[in-house]
């Protein structure tokens, strides 16, 4: 069991994140005492996508491929189209999500980041919401898909949109402080 002030949460992303759901995360999960990491791909500030043009950008803490499962109680996917789509092709990131599965930690998607979850072989069996364009993705991939804001399988929590972010939030908080969950393999 993991008390939020003292948990140590990675989030991973790249350019053409969805602004808020790296933002929102990120600084709601610090303002209540958790570390936070942002890891990119080449370890530099990525830029976000907001509503139809580039957003912000994102300082980043590490490289993807640097970061280690065993250094955070949870992982945090934002979602936007872009973002989880570069992502899913590369090695790293789907490999520190199988990492995180399998050591039975918390591992959090939104809207479109669900793609990295189908990518790394972990959404068979599992209750799993998404953005409403992939859902037919996650079903093929063998999720149970479900339309709820937070949908929770064995400490694999997804979400639907920036709408869904405060229940989001809640949920990693409470999962973290579950502890690890008991979960097949990826």
């Amino acid at each position: 069991m993991t008390d939020i002030a003292s948990a140590k949460i990675l989030m991973i992303a790249t350019h053409g994140f969805e602004q808020s759901e790296l933002e929102f995360p990120r600084d709601q999960l610090r303002a209540k005492g958790a570390t936070v990491h942002v890891a990119t791909l080449d370890g530099n500030a990525i830029k976000g996508w907001e509503g139809d043009d580039w957003g912000d950008s994102a300082d980043a803490d590490l490289k993807i491929a640097d970061a280690k499962c065993e250094d955070y109680d949870a992982i945090v996917l934002p979602g936007g189209q872009i973002n989880p789509d570069i992502l899913r092709t590369e090695e790293a990131p789907i490999k520190l999500i199988q990492d995180f599965v399998k050591s039975g930690k918390i591992v959090a998607a939104i809207c479109h980041a669900p793609w990295l979850l189908i990518e790394a072989g972990v959404v068979e069996g599992r209750d799993m919401t998404s953005f409403k364009s992939i859902r037919t993705d996650l079903k093929n991939a063998g999720a149970n898909v479900v339309d709820q804001e937070v949908a929770t399988s064995r400490g694999i929590i997804t979400s639907r949109n920036p709408g869904d972010l405060k229940a989001f939030v809640a949920k990693i908080v409470e999962e973290v402080e579950e502890g690890k969950h008991d979960r097949p393999a990826a």
